[in-house]
């Protein structure tokens, strides 16, 4: 009985396995229309499935973004399996915009049946016989394209089921920092190299941890020590550099957000202190980090911020930037580095490139160098009176002359040395051509020192 149960199992395995391969070959030739509707159906699935997928990568790449790899890898495996069907119409419609997308599916899909060899010539040949098969010795092509329908049809079905299994197609991009990039700003002095190499050489000293850069306001501090952080990167000195600026009036959850947008980091807490401890634990995961805070006017306490320093990160170290000597010495800087003025001639030379000046005219270069020597070798003078007298004439230069030497500014308090860093500015301020540029200029003056003014707000 239970050798006749054993036998009876077996026949009927072999039967199936015999049985279920012949049912499927009859089917490759009498159903071939239902292969063609479900490979259609399969086609627009996918095409709406990578239509939907395409839509979220635009979205996030415009978001600034970073596709997860394996979605670029079904979105070309998408794309090509379609492409090599002969179905390039597809892929097209899949990235055009969502209010084509319907209209383009069906019309692709009303063609789909023609960009498919030998269909077209066999639905013709069905027509004439007005049956399911023939036997014609075309039976033999329409045998072998339901078979390659059936692959056709079940690659693009798992190329569709492998799409619902993405969460999110995308990742914030880690910020680079804009600072750090090349800026034709930085034009090297004979000052500028010199304080450009000491910052340098005091970087790669371990027992160096606090660099101060001190200067006239306008002297090209904060471009220096820019230039300084681009290089660091570039050469891979730091794992890290962030730069934050810290201004007259501190605002130490600016200065925290700032470095921490830099690092990727969401800083939730509310408090100042929650914010400043969420920092330090992250800023000590990196092994050798650059910490650059610019505009320095008072001693600032590095705990506060959330920055660990000296013994509780000796691979961090701090460079800032101040007007006053005294602030290096405070905060205990080594090495203090100082940032001269542009000599007479570095001075003339900058001015005269942006001021569009040539050598031919030499009536208008002598007006220019008077203008020149007011600017005192500062930097942001030169560059910034060069170009409002850009393109004037000679009797306009000659009363901008006069303007700079002659300038009072007697209801400016505590400018001291900066009068004539000021009276420049002031001197292109009168040259805006627009009556409205200027009003919003002097809107601009009502908002915090470094505060980031939305356009909306002005």
């Amino acid at each position: 009985m239970a050798i006749e149960s054993i036998g009876g199992s077996l026949v009927s395995k072999i039967a199936e396995l015999l049985v279920e391969p012949v049912i499927k070959r009859f089917r490759y030739m009498f159903c071939f229309n239902n292969f063609v509707q479900e490979f259609n159906e399969q086609v627009r699935s996918l095409v709406l499935a990578l239509y939907d997928l395409q839509v979220a990568v635009d979205d996030a790449t415009r978001n600034a973004e970073e596709i997860d790899i394996y979605v670029n890898t079904w979105l070309e495996d998408a794309k090509k399996a379609l492409a090599l069907y002969g179905l390039q119409d597809a892929v097209n419609v899949a990235t055009k915009n969502a209010e084509e997308i319907e209209i383009d599916v069906n019309k692709w899909l009303e063609d789909a049946r023609n960009e498919m060899e030998g269909v077209n010539r066999l639905e013709n040949e069905k027509g004439k016989n007005g049956k399911c098969f023939t036997w014609y010795p075309k039976w033999i092509r329409q045998f072998k394209l339901s078979k390659a329908l059936v692959k056709k049809t079940e690659t693009l079905r798992k190329l569709e089921e492998k799409s619902k299994k993405f969460q999110k197609v995308a990742h914030k991009a880690p910020l680079q920092d804009i600072e750090f990039l090349p800026s034709k700003e930085f034009t090297p002095s004979e000052s500028s190299k010199e304080a450009f190499e000491q910052i340098m050489k005091a970087l790669k000293y371990d027992n160096v941890n606090m660099i101060g850069l001190y200067g006239m306001g306008g002297v090209g501090k904060t471009t220096l020590v820019k230039e300084v952080g681009r290089r660091a990167k570039e050469t891979e000195l730091f794992d890290e550099v962030l730069l934050a600026t810290v201004s007259q009036n501190p605002n130490v959850m600016y200065i925290q957000d700032r470095m921490a947008e830099s690092l990727g980091l969401h800083l939730d807490e509310k408090t100042t202190e929650g914010r400043a401890n969420r920092l330090w634990q992250r800023l000590k995961t990196e092994k050798k980090l650059l910490v650059i805070l610019d505009d320095v006017w008072q001693d600032v306490d590095l705990k506060e911020i959330g920055i660990p320093f000296g013994d509780d990160h000796r691979g961090c170290k701090v460079l800032l930037t101040t007007r006053r000597r005294d602030i290096c010495s405070y905060m205990k800087c080594q090495p203090i580095v100082f940032l001269r003025i542009l000599s007479e001639n570095e001075a003339w030379a900058l001015f005269k490139i942006n001021a569009g000046l040539s050598d031919e005219d030499f009536k208008l270069n002598t007006v220019a160098k008077k203008v020149a020597r007011e600017c005192q070798g500062l930097p942001i003078a030169l560059v910034t009176v060069g170009r409002a007298l850009r393109g004037k004439s000679t009797t306009e230069w000659e009363v901008a002359s006069r303007k700079l030497k002659n300038s009072q500014l007697q209801h400016m308090e505590r400018i001291g040395e900066q009068k004539n860093t000021y009276a420049c500015l002031k001197l292109s301020y009168d040259y805006l051509k627009h009556e409205e540029t200027k009003l919003c200029f002097l809107l601009c003056c009502l908002f915090p020192e470094d505060y980031n003014i939305p356009i909306e707000d002005l």
